[in-house]
C-alpha cells in the first residue's frame, strides 16, 4: 500500500516517501485514486473536464474547482484556491475525464455557479503559511475537547481543520442527538480568533478521517475506497449464518462491519431455493428444528430437543416432510444426508521405539578423543608397573611362604628350582591368584607371618650387620618349585608346604 514510514509527517510530505505522497499507491494519501484515463489521447483536447479535484488534510476531505488559469497541473501539485474570505491551498489528486465520471456520480452539475476557483500554483510563502497553521490545529483540538466536556455538552470533537491563512476553522464533532453549540461558538471564537463552522459527521466517517488496521490485517476500507456508507443490520449477520457476537461483528467505529453487506446479495441469491417455513418439522419421534442453512452444500440442518446432534437433510426430503406434516402424517426417520469432508485426513504419528538406533556422532567422536586421552597416560603408567609387579610379588610369597628362624638364615634350595622358575613364568597368570590364595591359607594357621612382611624393612639391616641372610641366586624357583596345576576352586598346598609347616613348629 506504502512506504513503511508514510504514516508520520514530514514538512508537509509523508516521510520517507519520495513522491512527497503522490505515488498512487493508496497508502500516502487517504481516498486516493488512480487515474485510468490519464494517458488516453482525445481527438478534442479543448473539449476536456477543467474540473479538478482536490484534496486537504491528507484526503481526509475532498472537493472540487474550476481551473481557470492557463496551467495545466498534475497530481500532487499544490495549488492555492479560493476560501471563505481568503485562501487555502489544497493537493491535486484527480484530474482530467475521471473527474466528470466524479462529479456525475455525486450529482454535481459541471457548469455549477458553487464551484470555487483554483487561484494560482502555490509559492513559497503560500506553503509556509500552510504549515504554520497546520501546526496549531492538534492543540486547537485539544483545548476545544476541554471546552465542551466544560460546558457539559455530549459531543466530541474528531477533528479540526484551519484554513491556509488562518482566518477559517472547522470542527468535525460526532453525538448522537442534537446539540445546542450556540454558546460554544462564541467560546471558540474568542479562543482562537477566528470564523468557526461547526459539521456533524458519524462514527463511521470518524473512522474514516483517523484511519488504521482492520481485523483482517488491511487499512480500513472507509479511510481508503470507500465513499457510501450504506446501513448495516443484524439481519446480514443471521443471513450468512455467523454468530450474533457484537464484539466480532463490530469495527474500528464501535458500529456493524461494513464488509458484512460486501457478500449480502450473494447469500440472498442463494437462499432462493430453499423454503422458507420449515424452521419446524415433525416426526415419529419428536419435533426437528432448524438450525443453519448451508447454501454451499445445499443441504438444511435440523436438531431435536432430546439430543445434542443437528442432522443433515436436503432441499427435497425437507419440502416432503413438510407436505406430509400438513397432511397431518409424521414419518419415521429424518433420512439425513452422509456429509464427506474433502479435507485430507491427518495421520497422527505412531510411537516408535528409536533407542539404538540414533547416534550422534559428535558426541561419539568426543566420547572417543576422551577415551584416548584417558589411555594415553595409563598405557605410560603400564611399563613402570609391569616391571615393579614382580619385584612386589616376590616379595610377597617369600615372607609369607618362608619365614626366617631363630638365626635369619634362609631355608635350604631344592634341586627343583630352575625348573620351578621356568614354569612360574610361563604360567604367571594362572598361578598369580593362587599364589595370594596360598599365601592366604599359610597365615591363617599362624598369624606371626605378618611381622616379617610388615618389618620388611627392620629385618634386611639386621641381616646385613649379622653378615647372614644373603638371597640364594635360585631363590625365586625355590619359593614357587611346585608344577602348574589346573585351577580349582579350593586352593590347593605346594609342594614346599609341609616344610614351611615344620619349620613353623620348630620355631
Amino acid at each position: 500500500m506504502g512506504c513503511g514510514s508514510c504514516g508520520t509527517s514530514k514538512d508537509g510530505a509523508p516521510g520517507g516517501c519520495q513522491s512527497h505522497g503522490s505515488c498512487s499507491s493508496g497508502g500516502c494519501n487517504r481516498m486516493n485514486v488512480h487515474d485510468w484515463l490519464a494517458n488516453l489521447p482525445f481527438s478534442d483536447p479543448e473539449s476536456g473536464c477543467r474540473i479538478v479535484e482536490v484534496s486537504f488534510n491528507n484526503g481526509s476531505r475532498k472537493d472540487y474547482f474550476k481551473n481557470t488559469t492557463t496551467h495545466f497541473f498534475e497530481k500532487g501539485d499544490m495549488v492555492a484556491l479560493e476560501g471563505v474570505s481568503g485562501f487555502d491551498i489544497g493537493s491535486v489528486n484527480l484530474t482530467g475525464e475521471l473527474v466528470r465520471l466524479q462529479l456525475k456520480k455525486n450529482n454535481i452539475k459541471e457548469d455549477s455557479a458553487d464551484i470555487k476557483k483554483i487561484l494560482r500554483r502555490a509559492n513559497d510563502t503560500d506553503l509556509n503559511k500552510w504549515k504554520e497553521t497546520k501546526a496549531r490545529e492538534k492543540d486547537v483540538m485539544i483545548r476545544s475537547r476541554a471546552i465542551a466536556k466544560q460546558l457539559r455538552l455530549e459531543m466530541k470533537v474528531a477533528e479540526v481543520e484551519i484554513q491556509a491563512d488562518g482566518r477559517k476553522a472547522t470542527f468535525f464533532y460526532i453525538a448522537d442527538d442534537r446539540v445546542d453549540f450556540r454558546e460554544l461558538i462564541k467560546i471558540y471564537a474568542g479562543e482562537f480568533k477566528v470564523k468557526v463552522e461547526m459539521k456533524q459527521i458519524g462514527a463511521r466517517q470518524e473512522a474514516g478521517k483517523v484511519g488504521g488496521i482492520g481485523s483482517c490485517g488491511r487499512e480500513l476500507c472507509c479511510s481508503t475506497w470507500l465513499t457510501d456508507f450504506k446501513s448495516v443490520n443484524t439481519n446480514a449477520a443471521r443471513y450468512q449464518n455467523l454468530s450474533i457476537n457484537q464484539t466480532k461483528l463490530s469495527g474500528q467505529c464501535g458500529r456493524l462491519k461494513c464488509c458484512l453487506n460486501y457478500e449480502l446479495d450473494t447469500y440472498l441469491d442463494a437462499l432462493q431455493h430453499f423454503p422458507d417455513d420449515c424452521d419446524m418439522i415433525e416426526v415419529a419421534r419428536s419435533r426437528a428444528f432448524l438450525v443453519k442453512k448451508d447454501i454451499f452444500r445445499n443441504l438444511m440442518w435440523y436438531t431435536m430437543p432430546d439430543s445434542n446432534k443437528q442432522y443433515p437433510l436436503t432441499i427435497e426430503r425437507v419440502k416432503k416432510i413438510k407436505a406430509l406434516n400438513q397432511q397431518g402424517i409424521k414419518p419415521e426417520e429424518l433420512e439425513t444426508v452422509e456429509v464427506v469432508s474433502k479435507k485430507p485426513v491427518e495421520i497422527e504419528p505412531t510411537y516408535a521405539d528409536v533407542v539404538g538406533q540414533i547416534s550422534l556422532k559428535s558426541l561419539e567422536k568426543t566420547s572417543r578423543k576422551r577415551r584416548d586421552m584417558e589411555r594415553g597416560p595409563q598405557q605410560q603408567r603400564q611399563p613402570q608397573n609391569r616391571n615393579n609387579q614382580p619385584q612386589q610379588d616376590n616379595n610377597r610369597p617369600q615372607q609369607n611362604r618362608q619365614p626366617q628362624g631363630r638365626d635369619g638364615r634362609a631355608p635350604q634350595q631344592n634341586k627343583d628350582g630352575n625348573r620351578g622358575n621356568q614354569q612360574q613364568r610361563g604360567n604367571q597368570q594362572q598361578q598369580k591368584p593362587q599364589q595370594k590364595r596360598e599365601g592366604q591359607d599359610n597365615q591363617r594357621p599362624n598369624q606371626q607371618q605378618r611381622a616379617p612382611q610388615q618389618n620388611r624393612n627392620e629385618q634386611r639391616p639386621q641381616q646385613k650387620r649379622e653378615g647372614q641372610g644373603q638371597r640364594p641366586p635360585n631363590q625365586r624357583g625355590n619359593q614357587q618349585q611346585r608344577p602348574p596345576q589346573k585351577q580349582d576352586n579350593r586352593p590347593q598346598p605346594g609342594p614346599d608346604q609341609p616344610a614351611g609347616n615344620k619349620e613353623e613348629k620348630n620355631t
